[in-house]
């Protein structure tokens, strides 16, 4: 692997997915759960700066030492950090500030790499930071939607963006025969942690849907009163759905008797042949008891994968995100990198069209709390 390689590739997507925003754009957090754009280029350029070379490039000198509470996440470990919710309040560093710190950061970590004698534990450290800011740029294109798509003006992202199509093909469910099925990720490259260990589990025989919910097939059950009968919802999703007065799925809009939908390209009518995105688990749960059906657990899907086409969206199960059996957290603050969320959450399973390329794999683990549907969310039914 060449590593000077596959770190200018990484950052320079990142920078590629900026590329349309004006600087306003970068500044912008309109709710907790999506953070500024600028922060995420901080951050990962943090990560860097953080893991690699303060503890292990000796001719390092620090940027600036306010960075470390300006861009860290979550790890307790590295010190204290401003809280999530103030992320927005950040006019300083400026965006030409982090820019700056980030080719600091780049011009360092190039330098560093081509020292050469790097050992296996910082090797692993920094395929963990590539696959650390794919994870970001993920969450950049979904926050950058998120920012633009509640503008009262529903401006473009970016015209030249190519949503990739997703055919339904209108197969019957695929079977599963009772059995025991290998669960988890096993041999070369790269996996997360929790995404080990590989184990066995029983699963009762069951099928599962070849296609994704559509647009159209979703509106069916919009139209039925499904936000308005209880029956379908858990308690927690009936609070969820009256307390927020949620109607439809996330950048759908009502306009003169005809729905529309915010994408990158703007406000448009909506796709009824697209699959249906931007739902929470909440929501799919209902739409599958409406339907008289499931969603799958994590289990089911991975044992079933390879025998439908997935990655348009992410796809919600009806599986806790919990530990693996023989599931170890690593020492230190690599160590809170996933296991410290392993409650209240559930499993998403397969990838979405704005995650990185060679970022997808059929044991990864996605995890998100059942309300939030600002990620690119859908539904697979099982039964």
């Amino acid at each position: 692997m060449d590593l000077a390689d596959c770190y200018k590739k990484v950052r320079q997507r990142t920078e590629a997915i900026c590329e349309p925003l004006q600087t306003e754009d970068y500044v912008v957090q309109p709710v907790v759960d999506v953070s500024p754009p600028k922060w995420h280029i901080g951050h990962t350029t943090w990560f860097f700066e953080t893991f690699i070379l303060k503890p292990y490039f000796a001719e390092y000198q620090e940027f600036d030492p306010n960075y470390n509470y300006v861009f860290n996440s979550y790890y307790e470990t590295v010190g204290n950090r401003v809280i999530r919710t103030d992320r927005g309040n950040l006019s300083r560093p400026t965006v030409i500030d982090i820019k700056r710190y980030r080719k600091y950061v780049d011009d360092a970590m190039l330098n560093f790499i081509a020292c050469g004698d790097i050992s296996d534990e910082v090797k692993e450290l920094l395929i963990l930071g590539f696959n650390h800011e794919e994870q970001h740029q993920e969450l950049l294109l979904t926050d950058i939607k998120f920012i633009l798509g509640n503008n009262p003006l529903f401006p473009a992202y970016s015209k030249d963006y190519v949503s990739p199509r997703s055919e339904k093909t209108g197969a019957p469910f695929i079977k599963l025969e009772e059995g025991v099925y290998e669960i988890g990720f096993e041999g070369e490259g790269f996996s997360f942690d929790n995404e080990l260990n590989r184990h066995k589990v029983y699963l009762n025989g069951f099928e599962i849907s070849p296609d994704l919910v559509t647009n159209a097939e979703y509106l069916e059950f919009i139209n039925d009163g499904g936000y308005h009968d209880f029956r379908h919802w858990h308690a927690a999703g009936w609070d969820w759905v009256n307390s927020n007065k949620v109607e439809a799925p996330m950048y759908w809009h009502n306009i003169d008797g005809e729905w529309h939908n915010y994408t990158y390209h703007g406000l448009e009518k909506l796709d009824l042949h697209e699959p249906a995105r931007h739902i929470s688990y909440y929501e799919a749960y209902a739409y599958a008891s409406w339907k008289g059906m499931r969603l799958p657990t994590e289990f089911e899907w991975e044992a079933a994968a390879k025998q439908f086409k997935w990655g348009k969206c992410w796809e919600w199960t009806e599986s806790a995100y919990l530990p693996y059996p023989g599931f170890a957290k690593a020492p230190g603050a690599i160590g809170e990198y996933n296991g410290k969320f392993m409650v209240g959450q559930k499993v998403l399973k397969g990838a979405s069209e704005v995650t990185s390329p060679n970022h997808s794999r059929i044991t990864y683990r996605n995890f998100f709390q059942p309300e939030l549907r600002w990620q690119f969310t859908g539904i697979r039914l099982a039964k």
